[in-house]
């Protein structure tokens, strides 16, 4: 009778635990990063994320049905999107992620680390030229610099030359040319940008500015090479991101998709860091907190894993690589307490 009774506890035991772990069924997850590089880009890049997502999750107790990935027509689409529910999980930057978590309707999970650069001198001149080219490091950092570039442009080039002499450029120098930023929730396009003006020109905004256009990266630096602007804003590993583009033949692309610019000469050569901006913290990847089933700590706990695990490895490394991603960090809302501080001055 002891024995069948032991017997029977074991049962009872084993099925309790299988019925705790059941498997928890979604039919769709969605995933949309900012269209921070060409939207082709991102979709070719990110093509096998849906399966090892699914496969990763699964071994997590998440049975998930399809994973759908798009890009946002816009920085603020996605943070839109994600505070209206209808996207679960978006790929933010610090300054996006500061504005569409005020009201708490998105909440951070994970910081990205990068590969470090070279260099992270705050002397613009320091960065510019082929004997200066900027290279990956094997340093894990969790933020990043955006630069000021002077464009081949005739003024573009004036400016570089004095820069490169060593002379301070003036706001009416600065007013005179035309620059391309990006959208104003963009931390390297836009947010530090503005403060590396402000703290260098009495307050100056970019919108202070006489001539801005707003252009996505590529946009901006095919600009740049058409001569057409004399000044973009950018993160400081963009040149490596467009160096094999900026010399192939227009009719050509790179094995990543981007359009030839037809330059001669070295983007390095071509391209002058006029101003460096302070750090800046790394992208998130943030939840959506209109979904019960995503904003919770069972389910944001496993993707955690799923995501950090998926970058641990030479596939996931490749698909992440299209942002510069080389690793994830779990992360706090606390964290971006220096990207709502920088936004608020730039308000």
């Amino acid at each position: 009778m002891k024995k069948f009774m032991a017997l029977l506890l074991a049962v009872l035991m084993v099925l309790g635990c299988t019925a705790m772990a059941e498997t928890v069924k979604m039919d769709k997850l969605t995933f949309q990063f900012v269209p921070s590089k060409d939207a082709d880009v991102i979709i070719t890049g990110t093509a096998n994320l849906p399966e090892l997502v699914q496969a990763e999750m699964a071994k997590l107790g998440y049975e998930i049905g399809e994973v759908e990935i798009s890009v946002g027509t816009s920085y603020e689409a996605t943070g839109e999107a994600m505070c209206a529910g209808s996207i679960d999980v978006g790929w933010l930057p610090g300054g996006t992620y500061a504005i569409y978590s005020q009201n708490q309707e998105v909440d951070v999970i994970l910081t990205a680390t990068r590969a470090g650069l070279s260099n992270d001198s705050e002397d613009p001149t320091t960065w510019n030229g082929d004997a200066n080219k900027t290279l990956p490091t094997d340093e894990q950092v969790t933020f990043y610099r955006s630069l000021i570039y002077a464009t081949p442009s005739e003024y573009g080039r004036e400016l570089a030359a004095k820069v490169n002499a060593g002379e301070t450029l003036t706001w009416d120098e600065l007013n005179a040319a035309t620059w391309a930023v990006a959208n104003t929730s963009s931390s390297a396009g836009y947010i530090y940008p503005t403060m590396w003006l402000m703290e260098n020109y009495d307050g100056k905004k970019v919108s202070d500015l006489s001539n801005v256009v707003q252009l996505g990266y590529a946009d901006a630096f095919a600009q740049a090479a058409a001569e057409q602007v004399d000044i973009i804003c950018c993160y400081a590993d963009g040149r490596r991101d467009y160096e094999a583009a900026w010399n192939l033949p227009t009719d050509q692309a790179d094995e990543t998709g981007k359009a030839g610019m037809g330059r001669e000469d070295s983007i390095w050569n071509e391209m002058n860091v006029i101003g460096v901006t302070q750090g800046i913290y790394n992208d998130t990847v943030a939840v959506t907190t209109a979904k019960e089933d995503i904003y919770n700590p069972e389910f944001i706990s496993a993707l955690q894993t799923a995501l950090i695990n998926i970058i641990n490895t030479e596939e996931g490394q490749a698909i992440f690589s299209v942002y510069s991603h080389t690793g994830y960090a779990v992360a706090s809302d606390s964290d971006y307490d220096g990207a709502r501080a920088a936004l608020a001055v730039v308000q």
